[in-house]
Formats: C-alpha cells, structure tokens, sequence
C-alpha cells in the first residue's frame, strides 16, 4: 500500500495539463537516451502527477522517431506507480466516431524497427503481455472520460501502425477484417515497455478520423484531424483532472507491481553489468538494486 505518482503521457493535442498544483518542468536523463521532453512534476490533491509530453512540446518528435525507452524509463525514474496514455487515434469502427473515446484493452504490433524492449543478450526477461493493460486504470479512465462529457468505448484491439504516413485503403480494410477497433502510431512498444518496468498502464484514445476506409469519402488529412483535435483535448484534460482528484489516497498493490518476478530468466553469474546498470531503474527493485 502507498500514495499514487500517475505518469500521463500526452499525445496529439494534449501537451499540457491544467491544473496541476506546484508544477515545474523537471529534466531527468536516461541511460536510454534522450526522451521526447522535460516532464511537468506537480500534484493534484493528494496524488502526485509526472506529466510528459509524448511528441514534445510544440510536437516536435515523430511517432517513428520516439524513443519510448527513454520516456518510460524517465518516468520510472520520477517514482511513477501507473501510467496513462492518452493518443489521438483513428476509427476502424462506424460506431467509434470522430470525438469518441475508446478504452484500449488489446494491441496488435505493427510497427518496425522500433527498440521494443529494455532486455537482451546479458539480461533476458519474457514479460506476458496476454492481457497488456490495468483493467483497474483502464475502468478508472472510462468513468472520468465519461464524467467528462465524452462517449466512452471500453475495451477495443488497437492497431499500432508504423507510420508516419496514414495507411492506404488496402491496409485499412484488412485491419477491420482482423477485427481491429483503432489505428494509430505510438502505443506500441509503449506498453510493452510499461510492463517491462512494472507500470500498470492504460490507454485512451481519442478519436479524430475514420482513417480511410469508408466509401466515398475523402481520405484521412492533417487538416482533418488537427480540426477534431482541440475539442478532444479539452474533454482529455477535464478526464485526467476528474480520475486523479477521485483516485483513493491509498493506492492498493497490482500484480503487475512485480511482473518481473515470474519474467528474468538469465542466470545471475552472466548477467552483464553494463545492461544491468542501464536497468537500474526499470528493473531495480527485481534486481535487487
């Protein structure tokens, strides 16, 4: 048991987060790299808040370019407990429309080249990632999203696409016959890596666009989805501030808290002391450090 650090990691649109108390911008580094911003460090009652933009401010970074590691490792680093992640999205789904909300509860990998994972040779860990969000912080998000004035989806297969460009039709029409509800750039290897460092994660995604698999009509532009942008964010921030001022002051334990329990497997004499330093935060309290 303890008091609750939310990380918020702010997408497309959400750069920042009114309302957080006795906030500065802190600049942590990362064995990882440079992650995509400073984070604002503040309070909102009795939770402690880690706010970090994920493309930077002023949206600097591409979704290709992001160094996920970095930004998960950072918040690790800030006494995050739990995450949320908040991304602008696509539909795949005519009842998931455009300012809707949707509860990510699967993810589907597509992305390419992207650094997936803390762990390798020197240090092998296998976390599951069969159910690969907090159903707790996801029931959590929807009821705030939905006291917020947005129409909430829970639960839905995210389709993580490499990007940056936005998908041709082909691709479009075959992730709706793989069942996909969403489509977007950046939650993955995201939550791969929140698991990979014990952080309870969830995600909302807010929906600009049909993407481009509808008949008959224009496909998917920036000019689209920067015009559906600002309304969603509004809606995203007063769904943070009402889930962080209604979270209990204790915070009870998750399983995922100690995930990497049942997932290192390498023997502790071929351990590589260089990967385990890097480690030192994502992994410190199963290491022993």
């Amino acid at each position: 048991m303890g008091g609750w650090t939310i990380g918020i990691i702010g997408g497309s649109g959400l750069y920042d987060v009114e309302g957080i108390e006795n906030g500065a911008w802190e600049e942590v580094h990362s064995p990882w790299g440079q992650p995509s911003d400073d984070c604002f460090v503040g309070r909102v009652g009795h939770v402690r808040v880690v706010f970090l933009p994920r493309h930077g401010r002023g949206h600097r970074v591409s979704p290709s370019e992001l160094n996920a590691r970095a930004n998960i490792d950072v918040l690790k680093r800030l006494g995050v407990t739990d995450v949320l992640a908040v991304s602008s999205v696509g539909s795949l789904a005519e009842e998931r429309a455009p300012g809707t909300f949707t509860i990510a509860d699967q993810f589907i990998d597509r992305t390419k080249g992207r650094p997936s994972s803390f762990y390798g040779s020197g240090m092998v860990a296998h976390v599951s990632m069969a159910d690969p969000v907090c159903a707790r912080l996801s029931s959590l998000a929807a009821e705030a999203a939905r006291a917020a004035g947005a129409t909430v989806h829970e639960g839905g297969t995210y389709l993580a696409m490499e990007g940056p460009q936005f998908s041709t039709r082909a691709e479009s029409h075959l992730y709706r016959s793989w069942g996909c509800d969403i489509i977007g750039m950046t939650a993955m290897p995201e939550a791969k890596l929140a698991r990979e460092a014990e952080l309870p994660y969830a995600l909302v995604g807010m929906v600009t666009d049909y993407d481009c698999w509808r008949e008959g009509e224009e496909a998917v532009d920036v000019a689209q989805v920067i015009a559906q942008l600002s309304a969603n964010a509004e809606k995203a921030r007063a769904m943070v501030m009402r889930l962080l001022r209604n979270l209990p002051e204790e915070r009870p334990a998750s399983p995922i808290d100690t995930c990497l329990d049942t997932a290192l497997i390498t023997a502790p004499h071929v351990r590589d002391p260089e990967l385990l330093r890097k480690l030192d935060a994502v992994a410190g309290r199963a290491l022993g450090g």
